[in-house]
């Protein structure tokens, strides 16, 4: 009786250890997550485990091509510049312009074809608008009796390389415009629309006319433009500009290098230490056009490697460029999956280069709208939190359903593992 009693506690003993065990490894673990943020309060390069963690603007993702497998909150909005500093001419600003705003991953080909061509984009035009947008780059062609928005080459359009008419994306833009009274949205057409007043109709269809800015009104000598408050009270908030020079004598739409500066786009736009204007455009340092509009996407759209593009490569292509320009500011930033980065990315960009011009701080977020200029608030630096897991990626969507998933601390893990199973044998 004696014996099995001492068997019956040492069995008591060992399941009693075994319980406080566990007990304190699930303690271990939940009080090495609560340290951490959480629950909408995570913040710039804060770890994450999923986009709910992080706060309003961010989601949350990594970057393996720069070696960043740790999902951190990541911005996928941008700060406009006018609701800081407001009642500039148009042309003080720098805004975020999607390049083939159209050309959407996993938009639905046209009916009986397989589309075959390059995406440059990951959400809806509704959407980059959303996300702080104010830039659209549009390639229209004449395709099936109508204009169509197409990615494609030597002016003509195909049924594999078609996306839809270009009707449905401008009537969102006629929504947003009629949403938000005060945004001021730029369209910039790769034109190879020929038919006679094709614009002029697809624009009156969409309902867009009504905030047309006038060509007639535009500067032609490098002075200048209206203040945003202007543009705003008269209701001239859409601007349009066309790659063919006829449609403005035509259909008074803007031949788009009368009006502005513009570099090479695709590589060499892209090659580290050279900002080369396009042939179609005078010299980036020419005071004679008022805008300069700066193009950084590769020739070669990858998504993967969009979060390294930028990065510290596009802070110093800006430099770059600003420096071929005679120490001017691009107005108009235009990239490839705009929402890719390793943390600020093409926002805070666009933040730093709004800042010197607007009120002569290092990001338009150190500035105060009542405050002379160069009067600059402190910023906090965001710093990198260390590194909690390392599941998760990029989800190429901008719900970006597809968050980070849970793991515990490897170390707790190993300790779980391997010594767990141990205390049979040492008990």
């Amino acid at each position: 009786m004696l014996a099995c009693l001492t068997d019956h506690r040492s069995l008591s003993l060992v399941s009693a250890i075994r319980y406080l065990f566990l007990f304190f490894f699930f303690f271990s673990v939940l009080t090495s997550k609560s340290g951490a943020c959480s629950n909408g309060n995570c913040q710039v390069l804060e770890a994450c485990t999923a986009t709910r963690d992080c706060g309003s603007g961010l989601y949350c993702g990594n970057c393996p091509a720069l070696g960043a497998n740790q999902p951190i909150c990541t911005r996928a909005q941008a700060i406009i510049p006018t609701t800081i500093i407001n009642g500039l001419p148009f042309n003080k600003y720098t805004w975020l312009v999607t390049h083939n705003s159209f050309s959407i991953v996993d938009a639905p080909p046209v009916a009986g074809a397989q589309r075959l061509t390059f995406y440059n984009q990951e959400d809806t035009v509704t959407n980059q608008l959303m996300n702080g947008a104010r830039g659209l780059m549009l390639d229209m062609y004449d395709f099936e009796d109508d204009i169509w928005l197409c990615h494609s080459f030597k002016g003509q359009c195909f049924n594999f390389t078609a996306f839809q008419p270009a009707v449905n994306t401008l009537k969102e833009v006629e929504a947003f415009l009629s949403q938000y009274p005060t945004e001021i949205v730029t369209i910039i057409i790769e034109d190879y629309v020929h038919t006679p007043k094709g614009l002029t109709n697809l624009f009156t269809s969409a309902g867009l006319d009504k905030y047309w800015f006038p060509v007639s009104k535009m500067p032609r000598k490098g002075e200048d433009w209206p203040t945003v408050t202007e543009m705003v009270q008269k209701n001239y908030r859409l601007l349009v500009f066309t790659s063919d020079a006829s449609k403005e004598a035509k259909e008074g739409i803007a031949y788009q290098w009368k009006y502005m500066v513009e570099n090479e786009s695709g590589d060499p736009g892209v090659a580290p230490g050279s900002c080369p204007n396009r042939k179609e455009s005078k010299s980036l340092s020419s005071r004679s056009s008022s805008l300069f509009f700066m193009n950084y996407f590769p020739t070669y759209p990858v998504e993967a490697d969009a979060c390294k593009e930028h990065s510290t490569p596009l802070a110093e292509m800006v430099n770059t460029c600003y420096k071929a320009a005679g120490n001017l500011m691009p107005n108009f930033l235009a990239v490839n999956f705009y929402m890719r980065s390793d943390g600020g990315g093409v926002f805070d960009v666009v933040d730093r280069m709004n800042g010197p011009s607007l009120c002569g701080c290092s990001t338009v977020t150190a500035c105060q709208a009542t405050a002379p200029f160069g009067s600059c608030k402190n910023v906090p630096t965001p710093t990198r939190t260390p590194a909690t897991n390392n599941a998760g990626s990029f989800t190429g969507s901008v719900q970006f359903a597809k968050s980070a998933s849970t793991v515990h601390s490897p170390k707790n893990l190993f300790f779980f593992i391997f010594l767990f199973p141990l205390l049979e044998f040492w008990l």
